[in-house]
Order: structure tokens, then sequence, then C-alpha cells
């Protein structure tokens, strides 16, 4: 090797070496998104039932942001206090900030924020969703991931657990908890107190219930309020595997004097939301030292098959306005654009599974709400025979094809599709599983019986491939 040649590599490798020392960096940021109730049209409340319309604002609803960056790629996590933001907005986005290799948007599946999918308005065949605060929303969560990128600082990270399986209930047989929280807290090289966290807990924020007419974002105020006092430190909060009806429990919460608590009250709110944020302290304590860079990302664009007689009545009216396409069989590939009144062929809709790989730790971007069964691959087996598929093939559940035992998993990422359950679990048509005279609730809300199954098998390819940098093409 001649000498100059000798010099060069030996530049490369030493920048190499500098790149690789750079570590990771992260900062955050909040922004409120919540709407104004002195607009020209009212503001309907996303969840339950229709015309529930905005009386007030309990609390605000927020935009909060974590922004890793390891000086190869640069990643945005977003959270937002709604009931689930749908894809394309989240491909608009996308647009306005391409300095990011990847950008996430994840819901709370808050019930008691404005509607931004349009199924709740004042009547079925009428939108709940507002144009004019679509556009400021996306404004402000382009603005808090600004906020965040402009400000990240050098970090360690930890990564700690936590599990109390009675903050959960599942009301819909069998029953099957994600009672473990996952959390990452960030620190300054040689300081103890957290710079700041990343807090996932797989619960509906719905302790307030359909009668509730002032704006708030439910439990997740006083968890993020609760860990700010308690550590000094801003946080991101993201809900976990919520399908199956993960609820706050209905005889567990008291106040400080021993009075049970009910829901539809902010006092069972702020006491759920201290027992969660308890819970978070104890992930906290327990935390050990992980390595989050390099930072890798795996994401596939998919398409998923829409049977939902409901969903599809509702585009036809105007109510769901997100582009559908013709079915074309394979998940991989997108159909021909579909007319909203079209009534021939099966439609489907475009979304979004994705694995990031922050060095030793996988998270998982699923866009919906999934049941826990299809997280631990926990099933009644055999199925109920009144179930409609009781001999159909087992999904492989997120913890097998992840093969270890740190994860996160952010459910409502990217999209809100509605319920993933398991196929052997759907039971739509008489006779009903569990001796019942009715279907349990769910199906009403999934996109269809194929869901599930091609999803996990799309997921196992992202997982599969997440140490290969990937991005999904736009268009």
């Amino acid at each position: 090797m001649t000498l100059p040649r000798f010099i060069f590599s030996l530049v490369i490798l030493l920048l190499a070496s500098l790149q690789l020392q750079a570590g990771l960096r992260v900062g955050f940021s909040e922004v409120d998104i919540t709407p104004r109730l002195d607009g020209p049209r009212p503001v309907f409340i996303a969840g339950y039932g229709q015309n529930r319309r905005a009386t007030g604002v309990h609390d605000k609803l927020w935009s909060r942001v974590t922004v890793l960056d390891d000086g190869h790629k640069k990643i945005a996590l977003v959270s937002v206090d709604l009931v689930g933001l749908q894809y394309p907005a989240v491909l608009e986005i996308r647009k306005r900030l391409p300095e990011f290799d990847y950008l996430l948007v994840s819901s709370t599946h808050n019930h008691e924020g404005p509607d931004v999918v349009g199924l709740w308005g004042p009547t079925y065949i009428i939108s709940g969703f507002d144009r004019a605060y679509y556009e400021l929303l996306l404004d402000k969560i382009v603005e808090s991931v600004r906020r965040a990128a402009a400000k990240t600082t050098r970090v360690v990270a930890r990564y700690g657990t936590a599990q109390d399986d009675s903050l959960v209930n599942d009301s819909r047989q069998p029953i099957v908890k994600d009672g473990v929280l996952r959390l990452i807290s960030f620190h300054r090289r040689g300081r103890g107190r957290p710079v700041g966290m990343i807090v996932q807990w797989s619960c509906h924020p719905e302790s307030m219930g359909s009668r509730n007419t002032l704006l708030t974002a439910d439990f997740t105020t006083p968890v993020v309020e609760h860990l700010r006092k308690e550590h000094g430190c801003p946080v991101l909060y993201v809900s976990g595997a919520v399908g199956g009806l993960m609820a706050p429990p209905r005889d567990r919460i008291h106040d400080s004097d021993g009075t049970l608590l009910k829901q539809g009250d902010f006092r069972y709110t702020e006491a759920y939301g201290y027992e969660v944020g308890r819970l978070a302290t104890r992930a906290y304590q327990a935390a050990e030292s992980i390595k989050l860079t390099p930072l890798g990302v795996s994401a596939k664009r998919i398409s998923l098959p829409v049977t939902n007689a409901m969903y599809k009545a509702a585009r036809i009216a105007g109510v769901l306005a997100r582009p559908a396409y013709e079915w074309t069989g394979d998940p991989e590939k997108r159909g021909t654009p579909r007319p909203p009144q079209q009534l021939t062929g099966q439609m489907s809709v475009e979304t979004e599974v994705a694995c990031l790989r922050l060095g030793e730790l996988p998270i998982v971007c699923v866009p919906g709400e999934i049941y826990p069964e299809l997280v631990y691959g926990i099933y009644q087996d055999p199925a109920d025979p009144n179930a409609d598929f009781p001999d159909a093939p087992l999904e492989p559940g997120l913890t097998t094809l992840l093969g270890q035992e740190k994860w996160m998993m952010f459910g409502l990422a990217n999209d809100e599709i509605g319920y993933i359950i398991p196929r052997r679990q759907w039971d739509r048509l008489p006779p009903f599983a569990y001796g019942r005279n009715s279907s349990q609730y769910g199906e009403i809300n999934s996109c269809g019986p194929d869901t599930a199954p091609i999803l996990m098998r799309m997921l196992r390819q992202v997982i599969e491939t997440s140490q290969i940098t990937r991005r999904p093409k736009d268009g």
C-alpha cells in the first residue's frame, strides 16, 4: 500500500471511529394540541357514540416528541392524545420533515379528545372530522418535532419493567392481559437524574366514560404529571396492546381515605393515573443500562382487506375520508384507487408495519389495537367450537418473533385500523362462543378476520430484517 493510500485509509478509519463514539443524542418537546371550543363548529368527542359535543376543557391535550440521533440516523417518536391519527396524516407529516430517516406517530387512543377519524359526528352519516383542526394539528406536530430536534443532548439509557395485572381489566373472553409497563430513561453521562423518559402501558384511556363532555387526555395526564414531579423530566407516554378491551379496572382504585372510586369521575382518573405513575417509578428503579445505538429501521407499507360493512358504509357516506383501494389478494401489492361510492369488488386500505432497532432494543410498531394474545402467543387451545374459525392456524406471538426479553411495542403506530383479533377468536356469526346470546364486542371495530394473520406475517418480515435500514417509499 502506498503512503497516500495508507493515510487516506487511516483518515477513513479515524472518522468512522469518531462517529461510533458520538453515541446517542436525545431531545424532548411537547406542544398543546387542544382544539378551541369557540370555533364555527362544535368539537365532537371521539369514542362511544355520536353527537357527544365538548362543553369545556378539563386538561390539555398534547403532542409529545422524542427525537433520537446517533450521528447516522435521526428518528422522531411522536405521541398524540388522540383516538387515532390516520396513516394519510402521518405521510403528510413526513413530507414536511424530510430530514428525518423515520418518523412515527402513535396515538394514545384517548376517548375524550376530538374526532380525528370522522366516526363520531352528530349522526352516523355526518362526519365529526374538522378539517381546520386537522390542518392546525399537523402544523403543531411538525412544530413539536422540530423543537425536540433543536435541543438534543448526549445521553446514556436505561431500560426497566414493572408488572401489575390488577391495573388492567379485560372484559372479553378469553382473559389475556399485558400488565407489564415498559420504560426507557435517558441520562447525561455521570449524572443521576433523567433528562427524559419513554413509558409504554397497555390500557385504553377511557376512564371518564361516555357521559363526560370535557376535553381531557384522561389518565395519561396524571401519569405524566406524577413522573414529571417525581423525576423532574419530560415523558413520552405511548399505548401498547390495548385490544381485547384492555381498560382501567372497576373495583381496584380508591381515594386517600380508602373510598372506592368509580369510572366517570375525575378523582378516579387522577387516582388511576397516580397508580400507573407509581408502577412506572418501580420500572425506573429496576432499570438497567442498555445500549440504544446504532439506530435501525425496517418498515413496510402494506394493504389490508376490509370486510367490515360499517367501515365500507361510512366511506360511501363520506364519514371516513381516507383513500381506499381494490384488494389484490396480496398485502404487498396495492390495488387501484377505489371511488367512495363503488359497491362492487373488495375494498382495502393501506397502512404500515415497522420494527425500530435501537441498539439492543427493538420497538415493534403496530397500526391499531392489537390483542395481548397476539403479543404473547397465549391462546385458548382448542378454541371455543362456536367461534367462526375454530381451526384457523395460530398466529405467532410477537415475543416469539422477537426472541428476547427487552422490547417495546407501540400500538396505534402511524394509523388506527381498529381491533386486531386472533382469527381463532373471531366470533361474529351465531351460534356464539362461550354460550352467549350475542357476539362479544370487538369485531364491529375491526377491518376483518384476515387482519391479524396478515399483520403478523408482515410483522415477522420487518422484525427479521430490522437490522437493515429501510424506509417505506412515499407515493
